[in-house]
Parts: structure tokens; sequence; C-alpha cells
């Protein structure tokens, strides 16, 4: 059974920075492209954007313009984990972060419907 468990996540406040982790079993994240995705508050699933994607082969990273340069997603083959950092947090941060995973993925495809398998997510709040 394919399980991928999100954790990090928590309350910060505007310019902090928070670490989510996501561990999978049952698969190898080295064999899939791994997608953080984020849903706003009030926002349905099928409205989940990706922030970061790693993809299978090389390790090659691809952001969404709202969180490059302060978002970085990298992965622990031995943990069989992906890591999504997060530096300079603002309140539009605010979300649950999924991470998704698509088999030998390029990181070109982000929607919904495409990723093979889910987390539960784990909740950021960005707030003061």
């Amino acid at each position: 059974q394919v399980q991928l468990v999100e954790s990090g996540g928590g309350l910060v406040q505007p310019g902090g920075s928070l670490r989510l982790s996501c561990t999978a079993s049952g698969i190898t994240l080295a064999e899939n492209a791994v997608t953080w995705f984020r849903q706003a508050p009030g926002k349905e699933r099928e409205e989940r954007e990706g922030v970061a994607c790693i993809r299978f082969a090389d390790m090659g990273t691809v952001y969404l313009d709202p969180v490059r340069g302060r978002f970085t997603i990298s992965r622990d083959d031995a943990k069989n984990t992906v890591y999504l950092l997060m530096n300079s947090l603002k309140p539009e941060d605010t979300g649950t972060y999924y991470c998704a995973a698509r088999g030998y993925g390029y990181c070109d495809v982000w929607t919904t419907t495409a990723m093979h398998f889910w987390g539960k997510g784990a909740q950021v709040t960005v707030s003061s």
C-alpha cells in the first residue's frame, strides 16, 4: 500500500521559515516526479496549485513564479523523503500543503488529476 505522509507544518510569522517533509512508503520517490501543491483556504481540491516539483531522474527542479527564490525542493533517496524548505514566508502562502507523486515524471504536468498518489496534507499558517 502506497502512503505519502507530510509533516513540518505549523504557524509562523511573516518572514519566517518552515521545512515540510514528504515521506513515502510503498513507492520509491526517486522513480517519481514529486510536486508540492497548496490549497488556499476556501478553495476546492481542483483549485490546488502546484508550487514546486522535483524530477525523477536528474532531480531537476521547477518552481511556480510566486515562490521562486523563496522555496527550495529537495530529495533524500536514503530516507525516501522529499522536502520543501520555505523561507521569507508571506500571509498568502497560508494553506494546506500536499505532496503528490507521478511515476517517472518530468515536472511537465501540474494538474491534480495527473498525479498518481497524494498525501493527506500539512497545514501552514503565516500570520502575525
